[in-house]
């Protein structure tokens, strides 16, 4: 029953989709982060299976890279885009750690967050035009799966920049050890899969998302001294268009 309740919980956090709601104790998060990847693989199915139909009926490529780009918005809710919209604009605000970390919490958009929201849309949804094959699209439905596991290790792992905020009070109420385990299993499982099923793509895939993993971390240390629940939207976020665009360029010389 705890686990069905932590998955209730990362659901209905994470995403849009329906699951039963009832009174959350801190107990019931213990393994939370468990089930965090779990939405990214309910996000690559469907995006995977938005690819097979634009295949077999011919779907434009435009309405195939729109639509393709919009999955893990709608199915999130845009819960990742506003913490990259967020860390967007303390990251460019070129002030001190603490006016950085008091924008975070500011619920207004600045104008960096709305130009690097269109440079992030352009440059993911170019990429997803231009990935058609089964193992590109493979790979790229993985990625949702594989960046939610690194986020959560970030989670259990890395300093945070505050001791307040959603991802610290899921730190502390987690069982570490254990959630750690499964994330850990979660992303090495996926990984094998990825190079088993998808070959350079996924390896590409792999590549974009680790690099974008040690991107976010040096730069949330840098700038916050630590990372944010913002941050770790942040990196979701930059990891899918990484991943995206590292397929794309995949393709060109396979």
């Amino acid at each position: 029953m705890k686990l069905l309740k932590a998955m209730a919980i990362a659901f209905s956090i994470y995403s849009k989709i329906p699951v039963p709601q009832f009174e959350w104790k801190e107990e019931d998060m213990e393994y939370m982060m468990c089930f965090f990847p779990w939405i990214g693989g309910g996000i690559g199915m469907f995006f995977f299976g938005w690819a097979v139909l634009c295949e077999k009926f011919a779907v434009g490529n435009v309405c195939y890279a729109l639509i393709g780009a919009a999955i893990p918005l709608m199915i999130s809710g845009g819960f990742h885009v506003d913490g990259y919209m967020d860390t967007m604009d303390a990251f460019h605000s070129y002030q001190s750690r603490e006016k950085k970390l008091e924008i975070l919490k500011d619920s207004h958009i600045g104008a960096f967050a709305a130009i690097m929201l269109a440079l992030y849309y352009m440059i993911d949804i170019a990429a997803i035009s231009e990935i058609h094959t089964q193992k590109a699209v493979s790979a790229l439905a993985a990625v949702f799966f594989l960046a939610r596991c690194f986020s959560g290790i970030a989670v259990m792992t890395l300093q945070p920049a505050k001791k307040e905020g959603l991802l610290y009070t899921f730190a502390s109420s987690a069982q570490k050890v254990r959630v750690k385990a499964a994330l850990y299993f979660q992303a090495v499982l996926c990984v094998v899969l990825m190079l088993l099923v998808s070959g350079w793509y996924g390896a590409a895939a792999i590549g974009a998302v680790l690099l974008s993993f040690f991107y976010f971390k040096k730069k949330s240390y840098k700038e916050l001294g630590g990372i944010t629940g913002d941050t770790a939207g942040f990196f979701v976020t930059v990891c899918e268009a990484a991943a995206a665009a590292a397929v794309a360029v995949t393709g060109y010389f396979l």
